[in-house]
């Protein structure tokens, strides 16, 4: 097995354009055993986890998980421009900055849009030689009539590879070299719904012959199943189906289908400065029928992944099976390969091996050091927008804890407010709360970035909302609402708590609920940006939240507070003392907040606190202990968090005689209100294309000897 790693291995040259290699003559070997097959997978697998662009590091990290209207940087504008200006359209500020835009942008600028192209096709060159041999078997198509067998299965899993690396590189870049066959080399570019089309079709032709996960030993959810190649064809047809931004400067005729038929399109809006039109294509239903017969098989038979509606763990305490989802896959270092009952497929990560980024891009954030730290550094590249916290959530969502982290860990085993000053760790504004290594069965302190808590890539609960959304858009209303009401009154509890007809009015329509819905199931994951391009949902979403923000910010100026629509406060400055959970509770890592607790200034909001015991997790890591917080104090008890309190008036001053002290809260957006506000989304101009696409970057353009050229207004040079 691993000399077939090794053999594929040197199949893929770091030039993606040329991809032969003297090992083409083994590619028989590859496939030629069940070992041998599975073997040259795991070296794709390996190098999809070790890359990590649409799940870690790379496009992930930079540019989706903080660039929307609920997703926003956490550092400042002006030391991270290579992150802000391609995240929001390439907008420009004042001359404090400079002028920013897509004819001002160096292709040889930014690494990360060389790197993206050129690490998604070093993983596609992989898979390009086993797809290629497996079909040239002799007894290939009996193969493919029969039941699955591991073969098929392995073989599916490399096409599923495969088109997940093409939707990615079609949503990064638009229209892309295209290549299915080991060791040709790209001559052009070719147009995105050609690749849309051959992808999808390569997918039905493998789905009948990949097993469910669960349905036979060794295929688990660290493997590509027959129910993520259904879910990816429900992703590729609503992204297909959507509204994208195309070219204008390829020719008459450059989109076309797969059979060479020209794409006919609805248009919103075009530039001819950047010669680009924003649009639909006007055969998007068809795309949309696809997804629903893929979804629906996929939730009428799914294997062994379920959509998680309750919570197996007893008490008032917990009752969220919402956080039950990620809590599964915060496991310990003695317990890899399990994996969330909800997961559809898991990017596997094991604990000192390589660099895990959940949670320090993704997580928690903590002030710890980079070794013997409690928990370890957490840097949190994936921040929540204040709005979003306070008002797009309702306040009796269970969902709105779990994902928002007002709190942090110092990383000495006690709890710190995460301020809304720029920057990382504590600073830079509400965090995600998915993640958090405080939860951890035995977390791993020795070093930072090597937790082992797994990339969850695709969720149930995403191909029960993308059906929802698709029957709705073909006007099946009845089986919309049944899909959208599972999700929320997983969220609320009950049904009577959801108010979904209220939702649904408040959104305005039954597809814009199940759209909307999304939001506040995916926060932290990178869905939002996505969701509001391909819905033509940009310039309604912006304006609102360009009008939210200014009136709140207003009113922080003027009055030092702002009440939102749905009752919550957001003040300038809010109270907290640090204080023995333990002693006054029995833990220290608090939960869900019990029912008519909500007024306890520990317990509310839920899911924070710390590790109930860190000094036994270090002598398990054989660490240093007297490195942590001296004392209990280890909670942090926060006042004026959604009511205001004025800060020279008696409540303020009997606080801090009961030893609470005055902290930053809002005042910190005051202070950094442009970058709360204005940069974001600053490149969007209603009625003018939005450009949300990465660049090819100039050694892709060079290498390419004239087949390149780029779009949208960006240079080549």
């Amino acid at each position: 097995m691993m000399g077939a790693a090794m053999l594929l291995g040197t199949t893929s040259c770091s030039d993606f354009l040329e991809q032969t290699s003297p090992s083409e003559v083994d590619k028989e070997f590859v496939v030629s055993t069940e070992n041998t097959l599975r073997g040259a997978m795991y070296s794709i697998y390996d190098k999809w986890r070790s890359d990590g662009l649409s799940h870690g590091n790379g496009t992930f990290y930079n540019f989706i998980v903080s660039s929307s209207d609920t997703e926003i940087q956490p550092e400042a504008y002006g030391s991270q421009l290579n992150r802000w200006v391609p995240s929001y359209f390439y907008g420009y500020v004042d001359a404090t900055y400079g002028t920013r835009g897509t004819e001002n942008i160096d292709p040889f600028g930014n690494g990360m849009y060389e790197s993206t192209w050129t690490n998604f096709y070093g993983i596609i060159g992989k898979c390009n030689p086993i797809i290629n041999s497996m079909e040239s078997k002799s007894d290939y198509e009996e193969m493919m009539k029969g039941a699955p067998t591991i073969l098929t299965q392995i073989y599916g899993e490399a096409i599923c590879m495969r088109a997940t690396c093409y939707y990615e590189l079609i949503r990064h870049f638009g229209d892309v070299a295209f290549q299915v066959e080991a060791g040709k080399i790209a001559t052009h570019l070719t147009n995105r719904d050609s690749v849309a089309e051959f992808i999808l079709q390569d997918l039905q032709r493998v789905i009948p012959v990949m097993f469910r996960s669960g349905e036979t030993t060794g295929i688990d959810k660290s493997n590509f199943s027959r129910t993520y190649a259904e879910g990816l064809v429900g992703r590729i047809c609503l992204w297909m189906g959507g509204y994208q931004t195309r070219r204008t400067d390829m020719g008459d005729n450059f989109y076309t289908k797969l059979d060479g038929s020209p794409v006919s399109f609805e248009k919103v809006s075009e530039s001819t400065s950047r010669k680009c039109f924003y649009g639909r294509r006007s055969d998007w239903q068809a795309f949309y029928t696809l997804a629903e017969k893929y979804l629906g098989d996929a939730i009428a038979n799914h294997g062994n992944i379920v959509f998680q509606t309750t919570d197996p763990r007893s008490g008032d305490r917990y009752g969220n099976p919402f956080q039950y989802v990620f809590q599964q896959t915060m496991v310990g270092w003695k317990t890899d390969n399990t994996f969330a009952d909800e997961s559809v497929y898991e990017v596997p990560e094991t604990h000192a091996v390589g660099n895990s980024e959940r949670p320090y891009a993704f997580g928690r954030p903590s002030e710890g050091g980079g070794s013997n730290a409690y928990p370890c550094k957490n840097y949190d590249q994936a921040r929540l927008a204040p709005l979003y916290y306070y008002n797009d959530f309702d306040p009796a969502d269970k969902r709105r804890d779990v994902t928002c982290a007002i709190t942090g860990s110092n990383g000495k085993g006690a709890e710190q407010l995460i301020n809304f000053s720029k920057g990382s760790r504590c600073k830079g504004g509400i965090g995600l709360n998915k993640w958090d290594e405080n939860r951890m069965t035995m977390p791993w302190t020795a070093k930072q970035r090597q937790s082992g808590i797994n990339n969850p890539f695709m969720r149930f609960a995403d191909i029960i909302l993308m059906q929802a959304e698709v029957k709705a858009a073909l006007g099946k209303d009845a089986e919309a609402r049944s899909y959208l009401d599972q999700i929320r009154n997983r969220a609320f509890g009950s049904a009577e708590a959801a108010k979904t007809d209220a939702f649904i009015a408040k959104c305005g329509s039954l597809l814009d609920a199940c759209i909307e819905e999304r939001k506040f199931e995916f926060g932290g994951e990178g869905s939002r940006k996505w969701d509001l391009i391909r819905t033509n949902k940009l310039g309604k979403t912006i304006a609102a939240f360009y009008k939210e923000s200014a009136d709140m910010i207003n009113d922080l100026k003027t009055k030092g507070y702002h009440e939102f629509a749905n009752g919550n406060v957001i003040s300038n400055y809010v109270w907290t003392k640090l204080v023995d959970a333990k002693k006054l509770y029995g833990y220290r890592l608090t939960t869900q907040c019990p029912a008519g607790m909500e007024n306890d200034p520990v317990l509310y909001p839920s899911w924070r606190g710390q590790n109930d015991d860190w000094a036994a997790v270090a002598a398990s890591n054989g660490t240093k202990a007297d490195a942590l917080t001296a004392g209990d104090l280890t909670n942090l008890a926060i006042k004026g968090l959604f009511t205001y309190i004025d800060p020279d008036g008696a409540e303020a001053k009997a606080l801090e005689a009961d030893g609470y002290k005055k902290e930053n809260w809002a005042v910190d957006i005051v202070n950094n209100a442009e970058q709360y506000s204005t940069l974001i989304y600053n490149g969007y101009e209603e009625g003018q294309p939005p450009v949300y696409m990465l660049m090819m970057g100039g050694n892709i353009i060079k290498n390419s000897n004239g087949a390149f050229h780029n779009g949208y207004g960006f240079r080549d040079e």
